[in-house]
């Protein structure tokens, strides 16, 4: 006969096995998730031309842990990345910005859309490598610079690290992840916007673009509408389809910084992400946006 001590032991480890079980299975599904936003920018050549892997330019976001290969869609394999191991231009910057830590906030859902839809806005980053200002207009994208806006008042991108830098095929540095793994996201996505943008042509996202990062998976056709924060700077004309919305443009002055920090190439792959990180230590120290 059971007693009752063996009985609340064994209820209790019942309880403790069923909560085990429920955080296994939130964190295979998180990791099923972001798996997509981690092989983002992969492009390969293939026998009649490039194919681009787009699987993870990701703006719902990130890649949060290590990828699940069960669940990975079929894709390309990339062909090896380049890597250079030029001097660090930023890191005399880096130094000055310390070792302040991002936020790690989140919201149930996307902000009240409360930006003047008629107007230009400007996003500045001030960055450990210099400043870049993002030239956004509210009336081609509206749900997403209302977003930046929103993320920028919170501080949501200081003191976070542009985590990947793809120096062949495409070129793009991206950042807004303050995981720095490209896993992060605010919690919430916005829907895609601007798709048919009259500079996007021949699916060519010219330099000088900036469009956000998604997990949308052209093999299924799953994942639209799953910006979140994340989001990449194009620093040289870049073959790409016209799943990204592109929301914004550098000024002449932002793309010399851009330029120095793609000069520096690109870090080995880490093995964990996959992200191939630049050699150059970009921090956005501080993102603010204001009407123009």
């Amino acid at each position: 006969m059971v007693s009752n001590e063996q009985r609340r032991r064994q209820l209790a480890r019942e309880k403790y096995l069923r909560q085990q079980n429920r955080r296994e299975a939130a964190r295979h599904k998180q990791r099923r998730t972001y798996v997509v936003i981690a092989s983002t920018l992969a492009v390969v050549l293939a026998a009649g031309g490039v194919v681009t892997a787009v699987s993870a330019l990701s703006g719902g976001d990130g890649d949060k842990k290590k990828s699940d290969k069960a669940s990975e869609p079929t894709m390309p394999t990339p062909s090896p990345t380049p890597t250079t191991k030029a001097p660090d231009p930023c890191a005399k910057g880096a130094k000055e910005a310390g070792n302040k830590k991002p936020k790690t906030v989140s919201w149930k859902k996307e902000p009240a859309l409360t930006v003047d839809q008629s107007g230009t806005y400007a996003m500045k980053l001030e960055t450990t490598c210099g400043d870049m200002t993002v030239t956004m207009d509210a009336a081609k994208a509206p749900h997403t610079v209302n977003s930046f806006n929103f993320l920028a008042g919170k501080g949501y991108f200081d003191h976070t690290k542009c985590h990947r830098l793809t120096p062949e095929g495409i070129f793009v540095l991206q950042c807004g992840d303050p995981m720095g793994t490209g896993m992060g996201d605010p919690g919430y996505t916005i829907p895609d916007e601007n798709l048919k943008d009259s500079r996007i042509k021949g699916n060519k996202y010219p330099a000088g673009t900036v469009a956000m990062a998604n997990q949308y998976d052209p093999q299924t056709k799953k994942g639209k509408n799953s910006g979140g924060s994340q989001f990449f700077l194009v620093y040289k004309d870049s073959e790409l389809p016209p799943y990204y919305t592109p929301f914004g443009t550098l000024d002449k002055e932002s793309m010399q910084v851009l330029k120095k920090i793609s000069d520096a190439g690109a870090a080995a792959p880490d093995p964990q992400t996959g992200n191939t990180a630049p050699n150059a230590t970009v921090l956005i120290n501080k993102a603010t946006v204001g009407k123009s």
